[in-house]
């Protein structure tokens, strides 16, 4: 999209970022903002913006290491700003897997995909989390896996769609 910042480019007459917090802000008890660049326009949204703390682009988990550092709650629940579909109860059905399963990461699946940045993770991760990055660790999905995340089947792979082009802006 040209390097355009993907949460202020329009679908339907509105920024992106809009449609992800009309979905999950009912989900979570806090909602931080990860960005790095457009700060303040993200802060007109009346939520907390956290910027990376790692160096470089190291992407999201970057933005997922920043988050953790700043969450009140020990849960962290994730969604990317360029997927205004996610579903209502993807909180809620991340954190029963954990629950079942004790784990610390849970992650969404659908379509036969992994979808590794739409995640809920126990703070106590943060640790890991940052010994990955800083061993220059970079893949969402690897790093989950070392972290022996449950995956939790959702039905609707519509609902994990990311918009990435101007074709599928279009579309």
């Amino acid at each position: 999209m040209g390097g355009a910042d993907k949460g202020w480019i329009e679908l339907a007459g509105r920024p992106l970022i809009t449609h992800v917090i009309e979905r999950f802000a009912p989900q979570v008890d806090e909602l931080l903002i990860n960005a790095n660049r457009n700060l303040e326009r993200y802060r007109a949204l009346c939520y907390t913006v956290v910027p990376d703390q790692v160096a470089g682009f190291a992407g999201p988990l970057a933005g997922l290491h920043a988050a953790l550092a700043a969450a009140r709650h020990d849960w962290l629940a994730s969604c990317p700003c360029d997927s205004p579909w996610l579903p209502p109860d993807l909180v809620l059905r991340l954190r029963a897997a954990c629950d079942a399963e004790r784990a610390q990461v849970a992650v969404a699946r659908s379509g036969g995909r992994t979808h590794p940045v739409f995640a809920l993770m126990h703070r106590d991760v943060r640790t890991a989390l940052d010994r990955y990055l800083h061993a220059g660790g970079r893949r969402a999905g690897e790093w989950h896996r070392e972290m022996a995340s449950v995956e939790v089947e959702f039905e609707d792979a519509h609902a994990f769609g990311n918009l990435n082009t101007d074709a599928d802006l279009s579309r």
